[in-house]
């Protein structure tokens, strides 16, 4: 009989923890923006615009980590609120460029300011060169399980340095 892989205690799981840290961010970026009626989505959407304005549905979708199904629905709601704006036909071929609008440039402002007050409680207690490491080691995490897999194709993340 052959004996069976165990991972030991599920704290000690690399995977486990690293669920646990996601679930948490997500529950306390969802009190923060609460207040102002966004969702993380919706924000990752702003933050996005913010930083490249003129993205497609398709690349936003892929940046904000939902399908374009489900990013439609969220620039619908943006949209109706004034936070966005997307031309009604496509200059060229089938994307909509949107961008933010000031309402939604100053609803970002706000957003930003709550997610960061976030950020810095996560990380709290972390020195400068720790949250470095943290940033390379998820990274290399990323890149490991990525589909550029291959060490000799994988470029590094923007921000960081070459983690091979």
């Amino acid at each position: 009989m052959a004996e069976q892989a165990v991972l030991g205690p599920v704290e000690n799981a690399v995977g486990y923890v690293l669920k646990q840290a996601a679930v948490a961010l997500r529950s306390a970026m969802d009190g923060a923006l609460r207040p102002l009626h966004l969702t993380v989505p919706q924000y990752a959407c702003l933050e996005l615009l913010g930083q490249r304005p003129g993205l497609s549905n398709a690349e936003l979708a892929r940046g904000v980590f939902v399908t374009r199904q489900s990013m439609n629905l969220v620039l619908r709601g943006l949209e109706e609120r004034g936070l966005v704006v997307r031309p009604a036909t496509a200059s060229h071929g089938r994307e909509l460029p949107t961008e933010l609008t000031p309402a939604g440039r100053d609803h970002l402002d706000a957003a930003s300011a709550a997610v960061l007050a976030v950020q810095t409680r996560m990380c709290a207690g972390l020195t400068a060169a720790r949250q470095h490491v943290l940033l390379e080691t998820l990274g290399a995490c990323i890149d490991n399980l990525g589909p550029a897999a291959d060490p000799s194709t994988r470029a590094a993340r923007p921000g960081t340095t070459d983690r091979q």
